[in-house]
């Protein structure tokens, strides 16, 4: 979670103050529903994202310098620049794709879960979204084949309660994100998405039903987005009372204060974690500026005409 933090911030920091150009969808905020569900998935298990996906890419295991490489267009990055923000794919740490298109990765997940199956593996997808995905017709397709053929699949609504610049209560007429998951006869629940660890136990229970032949779980984690829709958005549409309490239930100061209220760790404990975080950031980020743009030659690279090369 602070790693995933710092860097967010770092980036908006440099973007903001003209370091450096890039577009991010900040995830600051949902740091928590990362940490519970990529600590549950194994390594061989693929994730799915989306473009406002930096914290589950950095809790999967994804290099900071292919991270933040990739965002900034260098040839470091793990598309070698040519993807950006919206298209980072790291197969080595489970990572089949991010997605840039809303709702757009849930048959995709649903696609290899099902190779999973045919595979006789006991691997998992899984794959996250916010709540405005779950109003296409693509999720709702991917829910159903992934209900109707018991696939090895987990379903992760982060629902910070805002799609782009439009709040839930616009966009549904349910009270519950989780209820959807009725009309598949699905496994699921609502969770706390601010607390690491209840969305740790929920994640692994689905993933363990998953793995062992129970089918889909869906699951949708309660939290909120603190820089808007996208970094410089000003949020003039959001009530600034809103914004003052989703901030009270900020998931790291909280779960912060938890460890030391239960003595697991101290203050210094918790401050060198946030100083190796920021210069873990600092590092990759140097790396990653020192770093060549790439090459023109590269737009013709990864243009699969077969299936060789292609991670399984």
């Amino acid at each position: 979670m602070t790693l995933a933090q710092a860097v967010d911030a770092r980036l908006r920091k440099g973007i903001g103050r003209g370091e450096f150009m890039a577009v991010i969808w900040p995830s600051r905020g949902q740091e928590a529903v990362a940490a519970g569900l990529t600590a549950a998935l194994r390594p061989d298990d693929r994730l799915v994202t989306t473009y406002r996906g930096i914290h589950d890419l950095v809790s999967k295991g994804v290099p900071l310098t292919e991270v933040i490489g990739e965002i900034l267009g260098r040839s470091i990055g793990a598309s070698r620049g040519k993807g950006g923000t919206m298209h980072i794919t790291a197969p080595d740490q489970g990572v089949a794709l991010t997605t840039g298109i809303v709702g757009a990765g849930v048959p995709v997940a649903a696609g290899l879960a099902l190779a999973f199956k045919q595979q006789g593996l006991d691997r998992v997808a899984a794959v996250t979204f916010g709540d405005g995905a779950t109003n296409t017709g693509s999720f709702h397709e991917g829910m159903n084949l992934a209900s109707t053929w018991q696939l090895p699949v987990v379903f992760v609504c982060q629902n910070n309660l805002w799609a782009e610049m439009t709040p839930i209560r616009d966009t549904m007429n349910i009270d519950q994100v989780v209820d959807r998951r009725l009309a598949y006869g699905m496994a699921g629940e609502r969770v706390d998405g601010n607390d690491p660890e209840a969305m740790y136990r929920a994640s692994a229970a689905a993933v363990e039903r998953a793995r062992t032949g129970g089918g889909p779980t869906f699951l949708e984690a309660v939290t909120f987005r603190f820089e808007g829709h996208y970094f410089g958005d000003q949020q003039k549409y959001l009530p600034a009372e809103e914004l003052a309490a989703a901030r009270e239930a900020d998931p790291i100061p909280r779960y912060r204060q938890k460890l030391l209220d239960a003595g697991v760790l101290s203050e210094d404990d918790l401050t060198a974690i946030d100083t190796d975080a920021t210069a873990r950031v600092d590092a990759a980020l140097a790396e990653v500026l020192a770093a060549p743009a790439p090459e023109l030659t590269e737009l013709e690279q990864d243009v699969f005409v077969d299936m060789e090369g292609i991670p399984s």
